[in-house]
């Protein structure tokens, strides 16, 4: 990778010069804590600072010594994801200090989103210890990141969603109505789509929230004459009603908890409301073969519009 269009010098966003001050320190204090052992490099002279040499991020990162100086003193120049990408490997960032840098850089669009192998280990361990309570973990733009074996009984067609469509609000504006989770969604959708405009609201200048507003527009009419209507609301729990091809209706509430080692993350815990919702969801866990059949049923009538 060589100097080039996608990071020539060029003025930087005048609104936020302090960034730049902000990214020569932090890109400093990333290279210092690596050595030359760390990346396979022999450890060469004495060093009179630790960690790696600018030429040497230059060349592992595969960027002009020249660019990567001027980047880390602070210059105002510009950069491309591609190339911040590159520096962030070879620097060993992980989510949080990619995200860190990319907003340093004045690109936020490029910040990684939560994804499920970035989430710390042991929730995997938490959620799959609350069973038989569905379970599921969300980013903020309602793509499950990863659920425990009683959510994936009541939502099946989730679990082998392609990447873009493993996501809530997808799902129950794109499924054919006779396989939609919600028994009632002329009165539950457009509760769901104001709390994710409020969401949007936050990520509107994200490229990814913009496309998925896009495409989820296209795939639903339904969705689409909703999110036209303005409408917003702040989350919180939320009753519904679900049903189920083998049992059913069945009403469960939702609570939210961020979890705060990954911002803009939360779990969300179902919990049936009656003792025969309760009934429904336990048998749903304990006959993963009913979760199947539902799963063949929509990849059958996909098409039909939502």
């Amino acid at each position: 990778m060589q100097t080039g269009p996608g990071h020539r010098a060029a003025p930087a966003p005048a609104r936020r010069p302090h960034r730049r001050a902000d990214l020569a320190a932090f890109l400093r204090s990333r290279r210092e804590r690596i050595t030359p052992e760390d990346v396979g490099m022999p450890p060469g002279p004495r060093r009179r600072t630790p960690g790696l040499r600018r030429e040497e991020v230059a060349q592992l990162a595969g960027v002009g010594v020249t660019w990567y100086t001027w980047l880390e003193q602070g210059r105002p120049i510009n950069a491309s994801p591609q190339v911040l990408d590159a520096v962030a490997r070879t620097l060993r960032l992980d989510a949080a200090e990619r995200g860190h840098l990319y907003r340093l850089a004045d690109l936020p669009d490029a910040a990684v989103p939560p994804q499920a192998d970035t989430l710390p280990p042991e929730v995997r361990q938490i959620i799959d210890g609350m069973l038989p309570q569905p379970v599921s973990v969300v980013n903020d733009r309602g793509d499950v990141l990863v659920s425990n074996t009683a959510y994936d009984a009541l939502f099946p067609t989730l679990r082998d969603a392609p990447p873009g469509e493993r996501n809530t609000l997808w799902q129950i504006f794109t499924l054919p109505d006779c396989c939609n989770p919600l028994a009632d969604l002329d009165r539950e959708g457009p509760e769901h789509v104001a709390v994710f405009r409020h969401r949007y609201s936050r990520h509107k200048d994200e490229p990814a929230w913009r496309d998925f507003v896009r495409r989820l527009r296209a795939e639903s009419p339904r969705f689409a004459l909703l999110w036209d209507r303005q409408d917003v609301a702040l989350p919180g729990p939320c009753d519904k009603v679900l049903r189920h091809a083998a049992v059913g209706e069945f009403r469960i509430r939702t609570t939210g908890f961020e979890l705060t080692a990954s911002p803009g993350v939360r779990m969300i815990v179902y919990t049936p409301a009656d003792a025969e919702s309760r009934e429904r969801v336990a048998w749903l866990a304990d006959h993963p073969e009913a979760a199947e059949l539902v799963r063949a049923h929509a990849h059958g009538r996909r098409g039909v519009p939502a």
